[in-house]
């Protein structure tokens, strides 16, 4: 038996559901496919939900531990209950997952539970608890997201070697942990059970912590990091990875002095990046191409060489970011109901690590844009020199205004310190319109603020640096 659709989506996350919604208001009888219990994807379940749910109960945690006294606050013998910081994780889970689960149902969405596999264009098999059944569509969206990668030749057991998902379970505290990955999940963890006592070693094989954020910034949030206990190893591969009868332990090699050290920890993370989930989705029956990574390659509408057929977020070689599937999920589906599209614009995409301190970027580091041809010219300005930031007792960090000195066109904006994951929305927007550099320092910024801080490094980065600010 088949049940015919307009719109087939199989994969429920924040580019799926998203997809759906979407088609579901352009009129499209939609279906969506999940195999999960929950909706939400890896963000919502996995991710970045859960993820900042704990790092936010670590920035109350430093706070009540140590900085209440700071204000004139005294917090006597404060205590964690790690149990109950894991239970409301949880909690922001369901509830999000529930949510999502009320928009689809508003929508009229038809949710199928089950694994969903292509069986030739048009067509796809659900196979869940009931038998199996097929549902027709003449259009197709891709959105199945991504798994953490492995480590070769090591398994990834759960026990003393994990990964993301499982440490965001963990049910204690480790003593210690050997984290390998610096790259915003491998920060990000880290700084979370660093905060909670855990001793831990970041370990990252390119020469700096988050390798894809501006250098001045990475600088930063690694001697943030030292300070704070962690010990930070960059320009290091790890080998020889064993499990012991105590925890693991691996050897680290640095690669520009050939020194060999010796770790040990109570259990290691393998932080190493993402792998697109698209085993046994029946890409053999269509016409795609996938790269030797096991991404889909697809054009600008997000649309596959089989007409039709469509993938988004971390299947395909983009940005691996929520915000991105969303926005790469109204490209498919609008193109699919024949409207009107406007390609993702990926140089405009905004960069969040939640660590502390906070990173966010949107644009070119200083490095691209020199290494694009650009006559780089830099405004910077510190938040050690804000009111604001004194207030918050958070003065360390700076924001970056990147610029091209002969067109005077904004080239990238960098960003570390208290809340700039917040800040960088609005840097977001006026760098997406393409305001010039000239321009957009003559924005007011409200005083006082963190933000502040953006306005003086535009003022820096024409010339004109009214509170000490320079390139």
């Amino acid at each position: 038996m088949k049940t015919e659709f307009d719109l087939i989506v199989i994969g429920g996350g924040p580019g799926g559901y998203v997809a759906a919604l979407r088609g579901a208001q352009l009129g499209l009888r939609t279906a969506l496919i999940e195999k999960d219990d929950q909706l939400g994807g890896t963000c919502l379940l996995r991710g970045c939900i859960p993820t900042k749910a704990l790092l936010h109960a670590a920035e109350v945690w430093r706070l009540c531990s140590k900085g209440a006294r700071t204000f004139g606050i005294q917090v006597p013998e404060a205590t964690f209950d790690w149990g109950k910081i894991q239970k409301r994780r949880s909690l922001a889970t369901v509830k999000g997952s529930k949510g999502v689960a009320l928009l689809l149902a508003e929508a009229e969405v038809t949710v199928l539970r089950g694994h969903g596999r292509l069986e030739g264009p048009g067509q796809v098999r659900v196979e869940g608890e009931d038998v199996p059944h097929w549902i027709t569509a003449p259009k197709i969206i891709l959105a199945t997201g991504s798994t953490p990668a492995g480590l070769p030749g090591v398994e990834v057991d759960g026990d003393r070697i994990l990964n993301s998902d499982h440490l965001l379970a963990c049910q204690e505290v480790p003593a210690s942990m050997i984290v390998l990955g610096a790259g915003a999940v491998g920060v990000e963890l880290a700084s979370v059970m660093q905060s909670f006592g855990c001793r831990v070693t970041l370990v990252e094989m390119e020469n700096q912590v988050l390798p894809l954020e501006d250098a001045d910034c990475a600088g930063e949030v690694a001697q943030a990091l030292k300070r704070q206990g962690m010990k930070v190893h960059t320009g290091t591969k790890a080998r020889e990875i064993e499990t012991t009868a105590d925890g693991v332990k691996c050897i680290l090699d640095d690669r520009a002095s050939g020194v060999r050290t010796e770790v040990e920890a109570a259990v290691l993370l393998a932080a190493v990046g993402r792998r697109p989930a698209t085993r046994d989705l029946g890409l053999d029956t269509v016409d795609v191409v996938v790269d030797r990574r096991g991404y889909l390659q697809v054009d600008s509408a997000m649309q596959t060489p089989q007409q039709g057929l469509y993938a988004i977020g971390d299947i395909v070689p983009t940005p691996q970011l929520a915000h991105v599937a969303s926005h790469e999920a109204l490209v498919a589906v609008n193109h699919a109901a024949g409207q009107t599209v406007v390609p993702v614009r990926y140089n405009r995409v905004p960069s969040c690590t939640y660590s502390h301190p906070e990173v966010a970027s949107v644009g070119l580091t200083e490095a691209a844009a020199t290494a694009a041809g650009h006559l780089v010219s830099c405004g910077r300005f510190p938040f050690s020199a804000l009111g604001k930031a004194s207030i918050l007792n958070e003065p360390r960090g700076f924001i970056k205004v990147i610029s091209d000195q002969e067109s005077g066109r904004v080239l990238g904006v960098h960003m570390v310190g208290a809340r700039v994951t917040e800040m960088i929305a609005a840097a977001t927007t006026a760098f997406g319109f393409g305001a010039d550099l000239e321009t957009w320092s003559e924005v007011i910024h409200p005083h006082p603020t963190l933000s502040e801080a953006l306005g003086e490094a535009l003022l820096a980065a024409v010339g004109r640096p009214l509170h000490g600010g320079g390139a």
